[in-house]
C-alpha cells in the first residue's frame, strides 16, 4: 500500500468525521441547549486529560510496531499488544470508578450551571465515566494499525463508529429523549462496540500464532521510551487542555459551552493534522531503523512545508468569514457574532501548533523526547497566571487570545532547541521557509480578502465564495513562491508517494 493511500484514507476520515460532528451540532443544540453542550464540552476535555493514564504506551506500541515489522519480529508484535491490551482494559475500569467517585465533587462545586440541577449534572458526569472507559482500548488497537500502516482499515472503522455515533446521537434526541443523559448512554453503547472492532481488527492484521500470555519482557523492552512518552503525554496533555479546565471553572457553562463551539470550529484544522501526523511517523521510524537519513529529512521538509500551506489556508477562512460560516451552521446570528472572534483566535493558534506535528513525529522516530517534554515545562510554568489573568479580564475571549500567545511561545521555543539538538536546518530555518512562508502568504491573502469583503457587503455565500478563492490562492503562491520550493514539493511528492510502503 502506497504512503498516498494512507494518507488520502487518512484524509478522508478525518474531513467525513469532521464535517458530521460540525452538522449534528445544531442538533445538539436544538434537543440539548447550550448549556448541557457545554457538558459536552467538559466531557470532550476529561476525555483527553484521561490521556495520562495512558502512561505513553498509544505512541510507543505505534513507534515500536513500525520498528518490528521492518525487522520481521512479529512475535514481537504479538506479544507486546496482548501484554498492552490488558494493561488497557483494566485502566478502562479504573476510569469509570474515578469519575464515579468525583462525580458529586464535579457537579457541585466545579461546573457552575443556571438551569440544569445538580443532579442532572452528576449523573451525566458518572456516565462520561463510562463512555471514556469504553473508549479507552481504542488508542492501544488504532496505534497498532497506524504502526502497521494499516491506515486504511482504521479510517474505515473511524467512519463507520464516528457515524453511528453522531448520527445515532441525533435520532435517539430526537425520537427517544431530549435529555444529555440519553447522549451519553448512546455514546457508551457505541464505544463499546467501536473498541471490540477496532481489537478485532488489530489482532487481524499482526496475526495470531499460538496461545500469547501477558510477558513482563514486552513491557521491559519499551519502558524507557514508554515513560519518557508518558512525561511528555503528561505534560502536552497539561498544556493543551488546561485552558478548558481553567475556563470551566472561571466561566458559566453558557459561556463556556460558546468557547466549546468555537473549539469545535477551530478543531476543523484537524482534518490536515491527523492524517499528516498517522501516515509519516511510521514511516519516519522505519527510515531511521534503516538509516536512511537523506529521505528522512527530505520528507521531513516537504511535509512540513504542506502541512503549514493547508493549516494557514483553512485557518484564513475561518477567520475571515467565521461568522458567515457559525450562522449558515447554527442558524443563530447572535450566537454567530459572540463565538465567531473566538474562533478565529482559536483557529490561528490552532494551525501555529499544527506545524510542529512533524517535528514532533521526527524527534519520537528517534527516540528523543527531552525537546518537547522541555518546551511543555517551560510554558506550563507560565501558562496558567496567562491564562486566568487574560480569562478574569476578558472571559471566553481572554481564554482565546492565551491560547494564540502560549502557542506562538512554543513554536519559537521549540524552534530553537531542534536548531540546537537535531542541526540539519531541522529548527529555525525550517521554521522560517517551510512554515514562515505559507503563514506570511496566507496573512497577507487573508487580510486583503477580509478587507475586501468589509467594504463591499456582498451576501453571504458570495463572501464564502470569495474566502474560499483567496484561500486557494493563498496554496498555489506558497507553492510557487520560488523554482526550488515548487521543484522540492512536486519532486518529493513523486518519489515518496509513489513509493511502496517498507516491509
Amino acid at each position: 500500500m502506497k504512503l498516498a493511500r494512507n494518507v488520502g484514507a487518512g484524509l478522508a476520515s478525518a474531513i467525513w468525521t469532521a464535517l458530521l460532528g460540525l452538522a449534528v451540532v445544531p442538533q445538539y443544540l436544538k434537543f440539548l441547549g447550550i448549556e448541557a453542550y457545554g457538558l459536552i464540552g467538559f466531557f470532550a476535555t476529561a476525555q483527553v486529560l484521561f490521556q495520562i493514564l495512558d502512561m505513553g504506551m498509544a505512541p510507543t506500541i505505534n513507534r515500536e510496531i513500525a520498528r518490528c515489522s521492518a525487522s520481521g519480529r512479529w512475535d514481537a508484535v504479538r506479544s507486546l499488544l496482548h501484554t498492552l491490551g490488558v494493561i488497557y482494559w483494566c485502566v478502562a475500569a479504573m476510569i469509570f470508578v474515578i469519575m464515579f467517585v468525583l462525580a458529586p465533587l464535579i457537579s457541585g462545586h466545579w461546573l457552575r450551571s443556571k438551569n440544569l440541577d445538580p443532579q442532572t449534572i452528576r449523573n451525566a458526569v458518572v456516565l462520561m465515566g463510562l463512555v471514556i472507559g469504553c473508549r479507552w482500548p481504542i488508542g492501544l488497537y488504532q496505534g497498532t494499525l497506524n504502526g502497521l500502516q494499516r491506515i486504511v482499515s482504521a479510517s474505515a472503522i473511524n467512519v463507520a463508529m464516528a457515524s453511528l455515533g453522531s448520527l445515532g446521537a441525533v435520532c435517539v434526541l430526537a425520537f427517544v429523549s431530549p435529555t444529555v443523559n440519553a447522549f451519553f448512554a448512546w455514546q457508551a453503547c457505541i464505544g463499546i462496540c467501536y473498541a471490540l472492532l477496532m481489537r478485532w481488527a488489530a489482532w487481524r492484521a499482526v496475526g495470531r500464532a499460538g496461545p500469547t500470555g501477558f510477558d513482563v519482557r514486552a513491557l521491559r523492552s519499551i519502558w524507557r521510551f514508554s515513560a519518557s512518552m508518558m512525561a511528555l503525554t503528561f505534560s502536552a496533555l497539561v498544556f493543551t487542555q488546561l485552558d478548558k479546565v481553567l475556563l470551566s471553572r472561571l466561566l458559566t457553562l453558557d459561556a463556556f459551552g460558546r468557547y466549546t463551539l468555537a473549539g469545535v470550529v477551530a478543531s476543523a484544522l484537524s482534518i490536515m493534522i491527523t492524517p499528516f501526523y498517522n501516515a509519516l511517523y511510521p514511516r519516519f521510524s522505519a527510515y531511521v531503523v534503516q538509516e536512511r537519513t537523506d529521505r528522512l529529512l527530505e520528507l521531513y521538509k516537504v511535509s512540513g512545508r504542506l502541512l503549514a500551506t493547508a493549516l494557514f489556508a483553512i485557518a484564513m477562512v475561518i477567520t475571515v468569514v467565521g461568522e458567515d460560516l457559525i450562522r449558515l451552521w447554527t442558524g443563530n446570528p447572535q450566537l454567530a457574532a459572540d463565538v465567531a472572534p473566538l474562533a478565529a483566535l482559536l483557529a490561528i493558534g490552532t494551525a501555529v501548533h499544527g506545524t510542529m506535528y512533524i517535528p514532533h513525529a521526527l524527534l519520537l522516530s528517534q527516540g528523543k523526547t527531552f525537546i518537547p517534554l522541555t518546551i511543555n515545562l517551560v510554558l506550563l510554568v507560565i501558562m496558567v497566571p496567562v491564562t486566568v489573568g487574560f480569562a478574569l479580564s476578558y472571559g471566553a475571549m481572554g481564554g482565546a487570545i492565551a491560547w494564540v500567545v502560549l502557542h506562538t511561545l512554543y513554536v519559537m521555543i521549540w524552534a530553537y532547541l531542534m536548531q540546537r539538538h537535531v542541526g540539519n536546518s531541522t529548527g529555525v530555518p525550517w521554521l522560517l521557509h517551510e512554515v514562515g512562508i505559507p503563514f506570511l502568504i496566507s496573512g497577507t491573502i487573508g487580510l486583503i480578502a477580509r478587507l475586501g469583503i468589509q467594504s463591499t457587503h456582498l451576501p453571504v455565500y458570495e463572501n464564502l465564495a470569495y474566502a474560499f478563492l483567496a484561500a486557494l490562492l493563498s496554496v498555489g503562491a506558497t507553492l510557487a513562491v520560488s523554482p526550488e520550493m515548487r521543484r522540492g514539493v512536486f519532486g518529493t511528492i513523486r518519489a515518496e508517494f509513489g513509493r511502496l510502503d517498507i516491509h
